[in-house]
């Protein structure tokens, strides 16, 4: 896939632009949106990367447009299943609703510039050695595990991570809001607010994020564009989505689940992978292993298939507990 330094800083700009634009028309007057607004935005978010998807197709053919379109949907799916940690730092830190937006924005932007830096650092690394596809596949495999292992429980220490702790340590902290600043005035001296910390919270938490989506997304393509589009456009709009869908997040008890079968799904496949391009010596003396690859119609197909059964099957089983306690 050819990229030209061009097609790139045009795609960059207008990332940045939508960015910019969501910022000044939604976020700046503080307010707590609306369903309407939140779904009206949320679908313009992914109808503009459905119709980048198929400018990829288009130009760079369907293989490159079905591994964008695999890239994407796994980021998204991942990014739902971020919002259970925002909503956690949003209730830890008591923000209120109104300002919960700009946290987001600014947390999601934090985000795509820290998988960006992940993504130049996986590309270099690729690049240069073909043996981190297995460093990738088993990282992702013992996430899955993980996943499944600790299923059920709440993420512990979101105001007392590390990042957080030594926020406090090292700055002065005021214990109420003032407004939506970061930084307020209290008796001539300069204090953060508990924003600030809400901000800290969500980037650490970012950071953890990115260890898992960018070696996921690598296994489904190699391109560094597609990687970064797909990360950008799957962030983009997650503000929306963590409104439109903030109540219904309790109810996709399986989510977890599907994603476990899915990280373990791709690592299986860039083990395969690594495999096929294998040049550690200590493995079948350095020579490529004849083994099958899965194909990117297949990961789509999986993809979608265990995020739809997941979906529906934990609707079903939150709607009938409903019904059950009803009666």
């Amino acid at each position: 896939m050819h990229v030209t330094l061009t097609t790139w800083l045009i795609t960059i700009a207008v990332i940045i632009g939508l960015f910019v634009f969501d910022f000044f028309a939604h976020v700046r007057k503080p307010h707590a949106p609306t369903l309407r607004e939140s779904g009206f935005w949320s679908a313009v978010f992914i109808a503009i990367a459905i119709l980048f998807g198929v400018i990829v197709f288009a130009i760079w053919g369907p293989t490159y447009g079905g591994e964008y379109f695999a890239g994407y949907i796994t980021e998204k799916a991942l990014s739902v299943d971020n919002l259970f940690v925002f909503v956690i730092i949003m209730a830890t830190f008591a923000v209120p609703r109104e300002y919960q937006q700009k946290v987001l924005t600014i947390g999601i932007v934090l985000a795509l510039v820290m998988r960006g830096a992940f993504i130049a650092v996986g590309a270099a690394a690729i690049n240069t050695y073909s043996w981190v596809f297995y460093l990738f596949g088993f990282f992702l495999i013992y996430t899955a595990v993980k996943l499944i292992r600790d299923h059920g429980e709440d993420p512990q220490g979101i105001s007392e991570n590390r990042m957080v702790k030594l926020a406090r340590k090292f700055l002065p902290v005021h214990d109420e809001y003032d407004g939506d600043r970061l930084v307020t005035r209290i008796d001539g001296k300069k204090l953060v607010t508990p924003m600030l910390l809400a901000l800290v919270a969500i980037g650490f938490t970012d950071i953890l994020f990115a260890l898992d989506s960018i070696p996921a997304i690598y296994g489904l393509t190699n391109e560094p564009y597609l990687v970064f589009t797909a990360n950008a456009f799957a962030l983009m709009g997650l503000r929306q989505l963590f409104f439109l869908i903030g109540g219904l997040l309790e109810r996709l008890v399986y989510l977890s689940y599907g994603l476990s079968i899915i990280l373990a799904f791709i690592g299986v496949k860039l083990v395969l992978h690594a495999l096929h391009e294998n040049t550690l010596g200590w493995i079948n003396g350095g020579e490529h292993v004849a083994v099958p690859e899965i194909s990117t119609g297949v990961s789509l197909v999986v993809i979608v298939g265990v995020l739809a059964v997941t979906t529906v099957a934990s609707l079903l089983k939150t709607r009938g507990e409903k019904e059950s306690v009803r009666s």
